[in-house]
């Protein structure tokens, strides 16, 4: 496994990543995780695309968000525009040449987030994101999946103290705030559609609980472009972790990339 390497936002947060894999000199199309909320960028799908730039001498990039994993600061302080811009950030500074953007969860609506705000910002940068992979993506999470399915009392415990604990199927629970729901609001997708350019394939498990199979299907009516596909994994969980499923995430991102070898910017 690389070693993780820090990288200082503007705001002076620490922000752990690894590089993987092959230099950009290698001129192969490269690869770019986004995590989900309360992942790490040591989980088995981000170590799964990590080994398979190694074996393939494709550049790979992969990072913790604040308050995630070995990045500084703290996960309650955490909003999508904060994870958003340090996507930004890391994928215009530290992730050179043409990159197959890979997004889990809530990585999913933050890669939709950072090709929308490139396209609007930095198109040369835009250009850069030579496909989508999206798993089990969690677009609008903070109102679709979150707030408007609350109960009464939950939004009211965040209503009177800002936050809520909420259960989790994979660890212990962790804080909702009212601070990342409301900034949520701000980065909504799925009413007015999102460009996409470039080829997208969501990856998505019919029993997921945390992401129903509808929601995806919501977000690839919403996606406008000329290659776009949904997957549907029978029996997939959330996590989409078991070995057939990461060969699958394996195999979708590395067509991808090579479809993507010497297509000059």
């Amino acid at each position: 496994m690389a070693a993780a390497q820090f990288e200082a936002m503007p705001d002076g947060t620490k922000i752990a990543y690894r590089e993987d894999g092959g230099g950009e000199a290698s001129g192969r199309c490269g690869f770019f995780w986004l995590g989900g909320l309360k992942s790490d960028m040591d989980g088995a799908k981000a170590e799964a695309v990590a080994t398979l730039a190694r074996d393939t001498r494709r550049p790979s990039l992969r990072f913790d968000y604040s308050g995630h994993g070995k990045s500084g600061g703290l996960f309650a302080e955490g909003t999508i525009s904060n994870w958003l811009e340090q996507a930004v950030h890391m994928f215009t500074k530290r992730a050179p040449g043409r990159r197959i953007v890979i997004g889990s969860s809530m990585g999913g609506w933050l890669a939709l987030l950072l090709l929308r705000k490139l396209l609007l910002e930095d198109r040369r940068a835009a250009a850069r994101m030579a496909g989508l992979v999206l798993i089990a993506p969690a677009a609008d999470m903070t109102t679709d999946l979150m707030w408007d399915i609350f109960p009464k009392e939950v939004r009211a415990e965040i209503a009177a103290n800002g936050l809520w604990m909420r259960p989790s199927l994979y660890g212990d629970p962790y804080a909702i705030t009212g601070k990342l729901i409301e900034d949520g609001h701000r980065h909504l997708l799925l009413r007015k559609g999102q460009d996409c350019p470039c080829p997208v394939r969501i990856l998505q498990g019919s029993a997921d609980p945390e992401v129903p199979a509808s929601h995806a299907s919501k977000l690839f009516e919403a996606l406008r472009g000329p290659d776009i596909t949904l997957t549907l994994i029978k029996g997939g969980d959330h996590r989409l972790s078991a070995p057939a499923q990461l060969s699958l995430i394996r195999a979708t991102t590395l067509r991808l990339a090579e479809g993507a070898d010497g297509v000059s910017l």
